[in-house]
């Protein structure tokens, strides 16, 4: 079947009317860019039409929660883009999603919570931020011009991790914008710091924490 057919296939399946199959049908074609390979079958189509068209099959009957296992899975940054968009226009249109995936940077972007999976059971749960907040590891990382530099910084930041090759030094930063203001307060107007920027735990660092307890109470 061509990928019209298909989605015409898919409304018979659900007993729509004949006109409003075939509206429906148009109507998602155009929405998913399928229009020019409407007549063509899935077997020429590209992974990522591939996954618009199952997309806009499952759309066919106007469902109110759609389960999607790995939507992306092998597909090019573009496509994956196109992707997270056609999910992020369905949540906006009221539509209830669960979604599996292995890539945990999807997870942040698209998932408003999450559940983090380990040997079949929940080990954690909540919003993105919920879950970060909860993993230790945010700093504020400084880099410098000269080990000249470095040295008076880590004199007046003793609590930090100096990287001498790197000329950088990690101060930990569980205080948010208070503690930034403290650090560059010591540091003063004397001591150049070239670069600075904020790191949080982002969430492969809660997946490798939640899942390395898990194991360890499993062990015990």
């Amino acid at each position: 079947l061509t990928g019209e057919e298909n989605l015409l296939l898919m409304g018979r399946l659900l007993h729509l009317p004949a006109a409003e199959r075939r509206g429906r049908t148009s109507g998602l074609l155009e929405r998913f860019d399928l229009v020019e390979a409407a007549r063509h079958t899935p077997a020429t189509y590209s992974g990522g039409m591939t996954r618009r068209l199952d997309i806009a099959m499952t759309l066919m009957g106007r469902p109110r929660l759609i389960f999607l296992d790995e939507p992306t899975t092998g597909l090019d940054p573009r496509s994956r883009q196109i992707m997270w968009q056609l999910i992020r226009d369905q949540v906006a249109e009221g539509v209830t999603i669960l979604l599996t995936t292995q890539y945990l940077e999807e997870a942040d972007q698209l998932a408003s919570r999450i559940a983090v999976l380990d040997h079949g059971r929940i080990v954690a749960e909540g919003t993105p931020e919920e879950l970060k907040r909860r993993i230790p590891g945010a700093h504020i990382r400084l880099r410098f011009a000269d080990i000249a530099s470095l040295d008076e910084a880590a004199r007046e930041l003793p609590e930090g991790t100096r990287d001498d090759e790197g000329l950088v030094l990690r101060i930990p930063n569980e205080g948010g914008i208070r503690s930034l203001r403290n650090v560059l307060a010591r540091l003063g107007d004397d001591i150049a710091v070239e670069d600075l920027s904020i790191h949080t735990p982002d969430l492969d660092d809660v997946f490798f924490a939640v899942t390395a307890n898990a194991s360890k109470e499993k062990n015990r």
